[in-house]
């Protein structure tokens, strides 16, 4: 649950438009940058090679949606002001 929801301090958002846009940013980071480890996907071995053995995927991923992990600073670069 977003801290914006729960406290009434400095993140409390007053504003209902400020909120969404909260709530949007935070979705998208969930969504598109953040891998949790219930979603990895196991790779297949490479003979002779060692190689990873899970590869990260985000929400977003699982799907199909969106072929890599995007990092923070690519998504802030992607959202609107």
């Amino acid at each position: 649950m977003s801290g914006r929801l729960v406290r009434q301090g400095l993140g409390f958002s007053q504003a209902l438009v400020m909120h969404r846009a909260s709530a949007a940013r935070e979705d998208a980071a969930y969504d598109l940058a953040r891998p949790p480890k219930t979603l990895r996907a196991e790779e297949a071995p490479v003979a002779g090679r060692f190689c990873r053995r899970w590869r990260a995927r985000t929400p977003a991923m699982a799907p199909g949606l969106r072929d890599r992990v995007w990092s923070v600073s690519a998504l802030l670069r992607a959202l609107p002001v």
